[in-house]
């Protein structure tokens, strides 16, 4: 549409709320306020590679509106289940943080645990097909520490911008009310980039048995500074000490009728009669100069959500063991009540320009002020149990004294003089290219790691992954079908074929992949994740 035909439209519409609805989708979009929408795709970043910015605002906006979506439960993760508990350090990782609760082999440090499902609502089965949450909340000496993740390594997507249209496919078709295959297989059929996600949430396990018998993951990038002020990046991984267990789809389908609540029933009893959860936690380190070599090795960048690093590549390193040992006293007091966010970090960590974690780190505080309340973190699952001191004031429910007479300012420092560096001892990277929305679909490898999780599956597991995905697409339209087809022969032949044989067995007729989606070679980059 031209620019002098999209005004037209925007001064015959009068941006008043009886014409701001979405007809087609040739309709053009807009701000709430009426301003037209240059890019839907893809959030402005500092260079190709570089961090959002907040001047984006209709990401911010986007985000802003999707998180105050509901009320009062949580527009994502609002099933969940949690526990106190222990973290211990058991190996020396100071040479690359200068972290105060990894100071000392044995130390303790008080968490709390809350897992989730995704997509259901509140009362929804525990055991349905859905990645988990798995976040986790440090009480440190030097502040609170949240490691807000799932028990998958990669995500969906790798923009924060698609995330509410992500979420939003997931939920409840807005004439119906009722969940859409057709919906969620249109998104990710047109967005390849979901093809590693998709293919561990058909897998075995996207209906883990129970909270206990999987493991956790940061997904995202972050980073980790030494003493002497050396970053290296590094993602988290907690493994679970009871073994991975997962439910067969049929087993999965049959609890969430007897018995809805099944996986958090397994918590709490296994707690209450002392039988206590371990996971052990790893890291992976990647310098910067690895980073670069890395990338250039493989075509990938290290910052991409949807993409792991291969533990042959970057092995992990052993950090401590986390037990739960302590059910709550009462569930909305702190399961419900509880509040993560990325942005929560201690001096020695920082974050990376991984874009997805860099539209967290704003919207998930600002979904907890929406949901809970301004005061938030003086509830006593959120509070930091170090002291705290700031100019914050007032706001509902100011119920710790409002810090009495303390100044509620700062002055201000007349020479200039304050702490160097950023908040967290983290002196920033060094940032290239310019300001700008770069849209990278359709020239990026989407397909190599999917495959390589497909061929690392067990023969059984194939055929119950393929089973699961073509049982899940046998509703949706050919053409969703077809497209998607494309994505699995690309990432391996067999998976595609497999997919196909079983959809033509459902419908009696041949599905057939859009033209131009022959698979490649399948020598892959192996990147383990069990």
């Amino acid at each position: 549409m031209s620019a002098q035909k999209l005004l037209a439209l925007i001064q015959t519409t009068d941006c008043k709320p009886e014409n701001l609805t979405m007809k087609d989708s040739t309709t053009s979009l807009t701000t709430a306020t009426g301003t037209p929408v240059v890019d839907n795709q893809n959030s402005i970043t500092a260079g190709q590679k570089g961090p959002v910015l907040i001047q984006d605002f209709h990401l911010i906006e986007k985000l802003q509106h999707f998180n105050r979506e509901r009320i009062p439960e949580r527009v994502v993760h609002a099933k969940g289940s949690g526990a106190f508990g222990t973290f211990t350090v058991t190996d020396d990782i100071r040479q690359y943080t200068k972290a105060k609760l990894f100071d000392t082999i044995g130390k303790k440090t008080e968490v709390f645990v809350r897992f989730s499902t995704v997509g259901g609502e509140k009362g929804s089965a525990d055991t349905e097909r859905d990645p988990r949450g798995f976040a986790i909340k440090f009480y440190t000496e030097e502040g609170n520490w949240d490691l807000v993740g799932n028990n998958t390594p990669m995500f969906f997507i790798k923009d924060p911008i698609k995330f509410p249209d992500f979420v939003h496919t997931q939920k409840r078709d807005p004439q119906t009310n009722l969940k859409s295959a057709r919906m969620m297989w249109d998104f990710w059929s047109k967005a390849p980039e979901s093809l590693h996600q998709v293919t561990m949430l058909f897998s075995d396990r996207g209906t883990p048995d129970g909270l206990r018998h999987m493991d956790g993951f940061g997904s995202h990038t972050y980073s980790l500074i030494n003493a002497t002020g050396e970053r290296v990046w590094v993602k988290w991984h907690l493994k679970t000490q009871q073994g991975i267990k997962n439910l067969l789809p049929e087993d999965a389908v049959r609890l969430a009728g007897e018995d809805p609540d099944y996986s958090q029933r397994d918590l709490f009893d296994s707690i209450a009669k002392g039988d206590f959860p371990k996971w052990k936690v790893f890291i992976q380190v990647m310098t910067e100069a690895q980073r670069i070599a890395w990338e250039k090795k493989t075509g990938w960048n290290a910052f991409d959500l949807t993409k792991v690093w291969p533990h042959k590549d970057f092995a992990r390193i052993p950090v401590g063991i986390m037990e739960l040992n302590r059910n709550p006293a009462n569930y909305h007091a702190d399961v419900e009540q509880a509040a993560f966010s990325p942005s929560s970090l201690v001096p020695g960590m920082g974050y990376s320009p991984d874009k997805m974690l860099q539209g967290r780190l704003f919207a998930y505080h600002d979904a907890q002020l929406y949901r809970i309340g301004t005061n938030h973190q003086y509830l006593p699952v959120n509070a930091a149990k170090c002291p705290v001191h700031h100019q914050q004031r007032d706001g509902a429910m100011a119920f710790n004294g409002n810090f009495g007479s303390a100044p509620n300012y700062e002055t201000v420092k007349a020479d200039g003089a304050g702490p160097k560096g950023f908040g967290h001892g983290d002196m920033g990277w060094t940032l290239s290219g310019d300001a700008g929305r770069f849209d990278e679909r359709g020239h990026e490898d989407d397909f190599t790691q999917a495959g390589d999780l497909y061929r690392l599956m067990p023969e059984a597991e194939k055929e119950r992954t393929t089973s699961n995905i073509a049982r899940a697409m046998s509703s949706v339209p050919d053409d969703i079908i077809a497209r998607q087809l494309g994505h699995f022969t690309k990432a391996d032949a067999d998976y595609g074929r497999r997919v196909a044989d079983k959809l033509k067995k459902i419908h009696g007729r041949a599905a057939t992949a859009t033209p131009g989606t022959a698979a490649p070679s399948a020598d892959g980059k192996v990147g383990a994740i069990a």
